[in-house]
């Protein structure tokens, strides 16, 4: 069983499954943490996502080129010095987790190495979530599929045989039940650069569900997305963008989160099932399609012609198809303006 299956409801368009990505919106208070998990529930989120890795875990302090970040949002910044402001303290998670399940959410984490594995495992995590970055990492991807776990797994920056690779590695060491996100590794990532057609194609390809880890602006992108078949939605949220903090200029305010969320119950309840039934309302409506009246009064032995019967509305006489069997021929009785044609009238 699916551990979101909880959310999800039965019928040809299941509810898409909302992810609120904590990340390092957390500003180093767990305070603020406690209270972006609130918001997140409060904004229609059906799971928080944490991160769980240390600097040490990620990388060393090094002063050497390799280790600095000449563009985008974080130009400038040494990697350790990053990740270090950015992590979640691992002694934070047990209370971030109760507290998202008591407000009836899913906590699960993003493990970057074999000890952030071990630890959520003790943890008892619904799920594991393998990010884009470390899609290469083919010994950590195996250690997270020996837990036997769920796996939610992000695609960006990854080759068609890259995630190949990984989502084999995956199945042949423990992993059951996978999701893929499509995901453009850009922070903000412009529009124009989620080719959101991959998502069918991941599913379609990998035998899979597939959804979409959102680093654009806004909410359009994760509604399209949903058209096209994503199943889950992670976003990173945050209280408030001008709080600042490491990935706060790409993340969600709760109200616009909120806002997503409708719009995306509204998005998944419109894609239906392939139906060519009238539903209930349409069968009210159905009353006032066209068809055909007497429009002029008319005597017994009158011809019918283009002047004295009209398609219009209502739809209460013959159907339109049946107006070039009527012209010409003549009526049998007399018959007022505003009468719905019908055979009997017809001689």
């Amino acid at each position: 069983m699916s551990v979101f299956d909880k959310f999800r409801t039965a019928g040809p368009a299941p509810r898409v499954t909302l992810v609120a990505e904590i990340s390092a919106n957390h500003n180093r208070s767990v305070e603020r943490a406690e209270a972006l998990v609130r918001a997140a529930a409060e904004a229609g989120a059906d799971a928080v996502k944490l991160q769980t890795y240390t600097a040490d875990t990620l990388t060393i302090p090094c002063d050497r080129e390799y280790f600095q970040i000449r563009s985008g949002l974080w130009d400038g910044r040494a990697l350790y010095d990053l990740y270090r402001e950015a992590h979640t303290p691992w002694e934070w998670h047990p209370r971030l987790m109760a507290l998202a399940n008591d407000l009836g959410m899913v906590c699960f984490s993003t493990p970057f190495d074999p000890t952030a594995v071990d630890f959520l495992e003790s943890l008892n995590v619904p799920c594991h979530k393998a990010a884009s970055f470390e899609i290469v990492d083919i010994p950590l991807l195996k250690k997270i599929a020996a837990t036997g776990k769920p796996v939610i797994m992000s695609t960006g920056m990854a080759t068609l045989a890259e995630i190949d690779e990984a989502v084999r590695t995956l199945r042949e060491n423990g992993t059951k039940e996978l999701t893929l996100l499509k995901c453009t590794s850009a922070y903000p990532a412009p529009a124009e650069e989620a080719n959101l057609r991959t998502i069918p194609h991941l599913a379609q390809t990998f035998g899979c569900p597939a959804g979409l880890s959102d680093h654009t602006t806004g909410s359009a992108v994760a509604v399209v997305a949903v058209s096209l078949g994503a199943c889950v939605i992670e976003k990173h949220f945050t209280l408030s963008r001008a709080d600042g903090g490491p990935d706060a200029a790409f993340s969600m305010e709760p109200e616009e989160f909120g806002r997503m969320a409708r719009d995306i119950r509204t998005a998944g309840q419109a894609l239906g099932r392939v139906s060519y039934a009238l539903t209930e309302k349409e069968k009210q409506s159905a009353a006032f399609r066209r068809s055909l009246f007497v429009v002029k009064d008319m005597k017994a032995g009158d011809l019918f012609t283009e002047e004295n019967v009209r398609s219009i509305r209502p739809g209460c006489g013959l159907h339109p198809r049946y107006l070039g069997n009527i012209l010409g021929r003549k009526t049998n009785v007399e018959i007022s303006a505003g009468t719905p044609l019908a055979w009997n009238l017809v001689l």
